[in-house]
């Protein structure tokens, strides 16, 4: 009777407005049965070869559609809302997390909301925040750099930290 080895790795990465991306490789093998006279370490290295092959062929299609939706990327500007304009990120196709990528549209209308429910914080001392924190406006902000103004957001507007602090002399 041969031997069977069944080997599977699936991965997902979050993309921005809670999307996903997500790869998967399965391998079965067929293994002679004279691996099991070596003991259990010739099993384990066709298991090494094959969950190996597998990771690879995985983040190469992740890697794949990362590049492909890089390129691809359009880049519109919402309309005003009252407190200024808002960059979006098209059709939320970016990466969440990666320093390279866009703030998200839902990223920057949330930052507005809770500037819009923080006292004394305006479009321009927001976008002076913005500045301060980033060097660069609010509608450059990378995804990342929106995640940390809303989590310093979150503490002015929870009285963790006082907002002259938080905007070190920001235009008012």
């Amino acid at each position: 009777m041969p031997l069977k080895l069944n080997v599977g790795l699936s991965k997902k990465i979050g993309l921005p407005d809670y999307g996903s991306l997500g790869a998967s490789c399965y391998i079965e093998l067929e293994l002679n049965n004279g691996l099991l006279d070596g003991g259990l370490s010739g099993i384990q290295a066709e298991a090494q070869r094959a969950f190996a092959a597998c990771r690879q062929a995985v983040d190469d299609e992740l890697a794949r559609h990362r590049t492909h939706d890089d390129d691809h990327e359009p880049h519109h500007a919402a309309p005003k809302n009252g407190n200024g304009p808002i960059a979006t990120n098209g059709n939320g196709s970016q990466l969440t997390g990666s320093p390279a990528h866009r703030a998200s549209g839902k990223q920057l209308s949330y930052i507005e909301q809770l500037a819009g429910e923080i006292r004394d914080l305006g479009a321009r001392r927001l976008e002076g925040l913005a500045k301060q924190m980033f060097n660069k406006p609010l509608a450059d902000l990378s995804s990342l750099d929106a995640s940390t103004l809303i989590d310093t957001l979150k503490q002015v507007k929870a009285g963790k930290i006082n907002l002259d602090a938080a905007t070190k002399g920001a235009a008012a």
